[in-house]
């Protein structure tokens, strides 16, 4: 796993398949939030990361999850296992999450097959660590982290997706509502969708909001001018 600094408060956790982000409150002993936890096995490098930035990772309070896929959620319960994070994600994952219910299958447009069998060739085969106890929103929410962390319900990619707008810093975690290419670092709408044209509005939704950072689930992020990136994507 690589471990980028993006701000003096905001790192990026890079997996073989996605990435998270880990957020940073106050000074450098402020408590700390994760956005996504990669794939299943990812709780030990995760920590270990952590214990690296000189934390521990019982300072991390909480995770946040963009959706229910495994790349993202898979590390969660086991992450959450050695401090107790809370664990937050949509009510509509939440089941999956859980272990409740199955995901419901992307709807794959014929040149995603591709990528989509190449990516699944790096997950780890099995069941993940379910986290213990599961926190539910709604969007809407003001969260208590990064100066007051707005829930936007980005339904599309998977129904209960969401994005996280921190307006008092202009960093926006967009899950993978929104992309970027690795050819070419190009911000693009994200792939294996269950509603493509409902990512595509919420693309332009999330163009609407003055972001200056933008964090993808995928693809490197942009790290100045990230409004700009998201209108130009949104309307082409």
């Amino acid at each position: 796993m690589d471990v980028m600094g993006l701000l003096p408060r905001l790192h990026l956790l890079r997996f073989p398949v996605g990435q998270a982000y880990l957020w940073r409150d106050g000074d450098d002993r402020g408590e700390l939030t994760l956005v996504d936890a990669g794939p299943a096995g990812s709780g030990a490098p995760i920590a270990e990361a952590v214990t690296a930035l000189g934390r521990d990772p019982r300072d991390v309070r909480r995770i946040v999850l963009t959706h229910f896929h495994e790349d993202h959620a898979g590390g969660a319960g086991e992450f959450a296992a050695f401090g107790g994070a809370e664990v937050l994600v949509h009510r509509l994952d939440a089941p999956v999450v859980r272990g409740e219910a199955p995901g419901p299958p992307p709807v794959f447009e014929d040149w995603e097959r591709p990528l989509f069998e190449q990516a699944a060739k790096l997950l780890p085969e099995g069941d993940f660590v379910r986290p213990a106890q599961v926190t539910e929103v709604a969007g809407g929410e003001v969260l208590d982290w990064g100066g007051g962390a707005h829930v936007v319900h980005v339904p599309g990619h998977t129904h209960g997706s969401i994005a996280l707008h921190l307006p008092e810093h202009g960093v926006l975690f967009t899950g993978d509502t929104v992309a970027a290419s690795p050819v070419d670092g190009t911000v693009m709408p994200g792939v294996f969708n269950l509603d493509r044209p409902a990512v595509l509005a919420a693309c332009r939704r999330l163009a609407e909001l003055d972001a200056d950072m933008a964090c993808f689930g995928h693809g490197d992020p942009v790290t100045r001018g990230a409004a700009h990136a998201l209108r130009g994507m949104a309307h082409a």
